[in-house]
C-alpha cells in the first residue's frame, strides 16, 4: 500500500535530505530519502543520478568546514516542492567539482544560494530535482 504524505511531512523530509547531504551524517539513512530513480538537473547542463549528487557533496563536505543549509520561501503542490536554498561553508581545502573545475581554497565564506524545485514520490522520496544557481556569483567567491 502506498502512503500518502502531508504537506508538512514532505517538507520535512525534503529538509532532512538537504541537512544529511551537506553534514555527511548517517549516509546509511540518506539513500532513504531518494528515490532509485532519482534524477538531478543542474546548472549547465549538468545531469546526475543519486550517486552522482552523493559524490557532489562529498567534495563540497570535504572543501568547505562549517557547513550549513538553511531553506527560504517554500512552495508546495501536491507532490511538487519549490525553494530557495542557502548552503555555506568556509573553503579552506581544494574543490574538485567547482563549476570551474578543481579550485584552491581561499579561506573565505562562501554561500551557493540556489533555487530548486523537487518532486517526490507518493512514498515520500525525492524522485527528481531541478536547481538554479547563479555560478558566477558562486566563481567571484571561490576567487575562480
Amino acid at each position: 500500500m502506498t502512503q500518502q504524505y502531508s504537506r508538512d511531512e514532505l517538507v520535512a523530509r525534503l529538509v532532512r535530505a538537504g541537512e544529511l547531504e551537506v553534514s555527511g551524517e548517517a549516509p546509511e539513512e540518506v539513500a532513504d530519502y531518494f528515490s532509485p530513480d532519482f534524477r538531478f538537473h543542474g546548472p549547465g547542463g549538468f545531469e546526475s543520478d543519486f550517486a552522482g549528487l552523493s559524490e557532489y557533496f562529498q567534495s563540497v563536505r570535504a572543501a568547505f568546514d562549517d557547513r550549513s543549509i538553511r531553506r527560504g520561501i517554500i512552495l508546495v503542490e501536491g507532490n511538487d516542492i519549490a525553494c530557495q536554498t542557502w548552503i555555506e561553508g568556509t573553503f579552506v581545502r581544494e574543490f574538485t567539482q567547482s563549476p570551474a573545475g578543481p579550485l584552491p581554497p581561499n579561506g573565505k565564506r562562501v554561500i551557493f544560494d540556489l533555487i530548486n524545485i523537487f518532486r517526490m514520490d507518493d512514498e515520500g522520496r525525492l524522485v527528481e530535482e531541478y536547481v538554479r544557481v547563479d555560478n558566477k556569483s558562486v566563481l567571484d567567491q571561490l576567487a575562480a
